[in-house]
């Protein structure tokens, strides 16, 4: 009886799944497993509240698996010996893997495949590097010709989707790990793991949000967003199947189109990331490699903990703090204010967004930072330096984001909740918040720092 594996890595789901659609056709037997791997649970970029998303996830997997004859094998150790050992326990031929990205996990499949029979399909994206390409076949390195020439290939179409298998034959009595339930998910963070969710959001974002999400997205005090990126993440829902709908929506309204667009810089930044690995450990821009970063520790910890002074900052941190997720439009403001108010190294926010976020995801994060520190491929301008002050008036108009993160200003009244620190000593009294005291003053002048970065960004490419 012919055996495959389907090594599961991003793809946690049984719908539209090309590893184990390619599986079940040349095997009779299929044998699904996750592997722990100690470089990938120990590393820096690790999280407590992703672990937990992934392990509920795996938890809804193998739950879905069963209710299908065939159960999730879980094991810990290098991929090497784990998927050698079990290609003895059970015969199997082949190892089906969707293909990956990020350098650790192709040096990581070039380990395996170098001793075993494995084969990498495609799932992850749309458009696999290699694909999006321009004329003289160099990578794009600019978001708006990658965007085009991505939109002029073949795009997927409902019949294109893959149904979940009705039934998997699976090898009884396989050694399997418990999956733990530690870390735990705070009873706080709003996103409930696995593919029956992903696809109950997809739905009501496509059935209800999706019209105003062109004018709602940047809204920080809305619910303007998809919250998708979690299920993306982990492929509890296929971008082929997200791309599928939001197609089919984008000639009733802009909002889809909209959400596309942000779906194809998700493709895009894994295109430079493989393209360009050394993006995870220098900035794109050879001029601006040589920044002389102040990376004040103890600045760097006042935005860590969400005690600025600058509320709309402060609001963000505390909102990724507790619930393992921050507002896109949040994401640039405190990305934009690590590196140029305070002139700390990008890496150094870069790795803290993935010890915290839910969706955290080397190529989209690493992407992000660099666009907002510009120092990335489609950056933006160095000189470009956002006002938080200005950008909290914008996007919180009425301070309703501010006030649910930072409760000491609950009290303050409309007109100085971005900027605290102008009210007068009276009003600070009357609204229980003495700037200092219940909210700290603001940690560095933005006008004074805003001139102070230009400089030494002027001089990194001097030099």
């Amino acid at each position: 009886m012919r055996t495959a594996i389907w090594w599961i890595r991003r793809d946690l789901r049984l719908s539209d799944n090309q590893a184990l659609s390619v599986a079940i056709s040349q095997a009779e037997q299929v044998v699904p497993v996750f592997v722990l791997d100690p470089v990938l649970w120990r590393s820096p970029y690790v999280g407590d509240k992703r672990l937990a998303f992934l392990l509920g996830g795996l938890r809804s997997l193998d739950a879905d698996l069963k209710s299908r004859g065939s159960y999730l094998v879980l094991r810990k150790d290098d991929p090497v010996p784990v998927l050698r050992a079990l290609c003895h326990e059970t015969g199997a031929e082949v190892i089906f893997a969707e293909a990956d990205v990020s350098p650790y996990a192709r040096e990581r499949d070039a380990r395996v495949s170098a001793v075993l029979p494995l084969q990498r399909v495609g799932g992850l994206l749309a458009h696999p590097p290699g694909t999006v390409l321009k004329k003289n076949g160099e990578p794009y390195t600019v978001y708006t010709p990658f965007k085009r020439t991505w939109r002029s290939l073949p795009l997927p179409q409902v019949d294109d989707l893959l149904p979940a298998p009705d039934w998997i034959k699976t090898p009884a009595d396989l050694a399997s790990l418990p999956i733990l339930d530690h870390p735990a998910l705070p009873a706080c963070v709003l996103f409930v793991p696995g593919e029956g969710v992903a696809q109950q959001r997809l739905r009501a974002f496509l059935a209800e949000d999706v019209v105003q999400y062109a004018e709602d997205r940047d809204r920080m005090d809305l619910e303007g967003t998809s919250r998708l990126s979690p299920y993306l993440r982990f492929g509890m829902l296929s971008l082929q199947q997200a791309l599928v709908a939001v197609l089919a929506a984008c000639d009733a309204c802009k909002g889809a189109e909209a959400w596309l667009n942000e779906l194809i810089w998700r493709e895009f930044y894994m295109h430079i990331l493989y393209h360009f690995p050394d993006v995870r450990r220098e900035s794109f821009r050879e001029s601006l490699r040589e920044i002389a970063w102040e990376n004040d520790p103890d600045a760097f910890a006042a935005w860590q903990e969400g005690r600025t002074g600058y509320p709309v900052v402060d609001a963000a941190m505390r909102q990724m703090l507790a619930t393992g997720w921050m507002h896109n439009r949040a994401r640039m403001v405190v990305a934009s204010f690590l590196t140029k108010d305070l002139l700390i190294d990008w890496r150094w926010g870069e790795r803290y967004f993935m010890q915290h976020l839910i969706d955290g995801d080397p190529a989209s994060n690493n992407g992000g930072w660099q666009w907002s520190a510009g120092t990335g491929t489609d950056a933006a301008p160095y000189f470009r330096i956002f006002n938080p002050i200005l950008q909290g008036k914008k996007f919180d108009p009425q301070g309703a984001y501010i006030r649910r993160w930072v409760p000491e200003l609950n009290k303050v009244p409309d007109r100085y909740i971005h900027r605290p620190w102008t009210m007068p000593p009276e009003e600070q009294k009357a609204a229980h918040c003495v700037i200092g005291h219940a909210y700290p003053s603001p940690i560095v002048d933005h006008a004074w720092a805003r001139e102070r970065t230009l400089a030494a960004y002027k001089q990194a490419k001097l030099s």
